[in-house]
């Protein structure tokens, strides 16, 4: 029944892709001044390398330029609520301070920056307003200078943006192979171990929360997984593969279908919180699952953060099904939540021996890294990055390690019992 279902939800699955490109149209050019800079020597492999960046201008029209160490062809397409210009280029190496793009000026706010998938990077503009493209040019090197990415904006107002985005065509994917999971083959059929899918959250140009010192959870999620999944494959019991193994962007959506494709039995997304200053402190690990319905107002501010990881890279590609397919959603989930919240509970207890847990451990929210139908899935957020004895115990090998193998004996618990109970396929009928 179980399997009949998940074939109807996958051919119900509608995904949407809210996006559109705009059109470089001939203006003045905005004035600020471009200071010299020395091209650094080659990097690896002779990858083009983004070097300085600078912005310019005012309410009306700003100049963003960026220095590179060769010239490379750009594509730029804006997108609206919230405000945003994408810049695509093909894959290059950001040489710029930790605090690049944490500020802007004139139309700009803010800027961000990253690996967006094999063979292509992502800049994108976070706008103050809606802006025209004037002009987007890359000069080549000259006279000492280096190569430059220059970007003209004017502001417009909001139905001439929308205009210009209706009306151009949609962003191509023809920068480089499409982006995909590490290890996205479906595994060896023969093999009949239970397959778990870990999943570092966040990654190339989704740095997501950051500590005090400017460490990203992107890199804490990473190293934490990398330990992990050492420590389950060990055990020879269990095929473990990885969402991603590198410093990657991997869309929500493809990250849910990756844990499907592998047939998994069990999905485990790993991350880490933060809060603002100004909304008090929090230090503690807190397990959550999916509910339609959030178990407190952090959990669902968590699970509004965490949702916004496809926006951030500049599309947002999350997926909406339709009424049938909520019905058929809600069919092969039923069983699945069975699992997932034994899992949950028993991941609490055993975390509760040998980590600090957060005053609430065990949640529930709206993730939607959390949606597969048919594959049991939990997210864990190890710590509170904003919170210092939690960011010193996730940077230590020590906690690492306690942790990893508490996770790793509540899987063991959890398979031993499914098995014991005659349910082989976990999840599955």
């Amino acid at each position: 029944m179980i399997a009949q279902v998940t074939r109807l939800v996958a051919a119900c699955l509608v995904l949407s892709v809210a996006c559109a490109s705009t059109r470089a149209q001939d203006a003045p050019e905005a004035a600020p001044a471009n200071p010299a800079a020395t091209p650094p020597a080659a990097t690896e492999a002779d990858e083009p390398s983004v070097i300085a960046a600078r912005v310019g201008g005012d309410k009306s029209q700003t100049r963003i330029v960026f220095d590179l160490s060769s010239k490379i062809d750009v594509r730029a397409f804006a997108l609206a609520d919230p405000y945003r210009l994408v810049i695509d280029l093909p894959q290059v190496r950001f040489q710029l301070p930790p605090q690049a793009g944490d500020t802007g000026k004139g139309l700009v706010k803010a800027f961000r920056f990253g690996l967006m998938k094999k063979g292509g990077s992502r800049i994108v503009l976070d706008l103050t307003a809606p802006v025209r493209l004037d002009k987007s040019f890359v000069l080549d090197p000259a006279d000492g200078q280096p190569a430059r990415l220059v970007l003209d904006l004017t502001a417009i107002d909001r139905p001439a943006f929308l205009r210009e985005v209706a009306f151009d065509n949609r962003p191509r994917t023809d920068l480089g192979p499409a982006a995909k999971p590490a290890n996205d083959g479906a595994g060896a059929t023969n093999d009949s171990r239970p397959v778990i899918v870990l999943d570092p959250g966040h990654g190339g140009i989704d740095e997501g929360a950051h500590a005090a010192t400017g460490e990203a959870e992107k890199n804490v999620a990473l190293d934490f997984a990398l330990m992990l999944r050492d420590k389950l494959a060990q055990s020879g019991k269990y095929r473990v593969e990885m969402t991603r193994s590198d410093d990657t962007f991997i869309a929500l959506t493809d990250r849910v279908q990756f844990a499907r494709a592998h047939r998994a039995q069990l999905f485990i997304s790993l991350h880490c919180d933060a809060l603002a200053r100004g909304e008090g402190d929090a230090q503690g690990a807190t397990v959550y699952t999916l509910s339609d319905h959030a178990s407190d107002a952090e959990a669902a501010r968590l699970a509004e953060a965490e949702n916004r990881a496809d926006i951030i890279a500049g599309v947002d590609l999350s997926s909406e099904p339709n009424e049938i397919a909520d019905i058929l959603i809600d069919l092969a989930q039923r069983e699945t939540r069975s699992f997932t919240t034994h899992f949950a509970r028993a991941l609490v207890g055993d975390l509760k021996n040998a980590i600090r847990l957060h005053k609430q451990p065990l949640r529930s929210a709206g993730f939607r890294v959390l949606k597969a139908p048919d594959v049991p899935s939990v997210l864990i957020e190890l710590g509170f990055v904003s919170n210092r004895a939690d960011f010193k115990e996730l940077m230590s090998e020590t906690w690492r390690t306690r942790a990893a193998d508490s996770i790793t004996h509540a899987v063991n618990d959890y398979f031993s019992r499914r098995m014991a109970g005659g349910a082989g396929a976990v999840g599955r009928e």
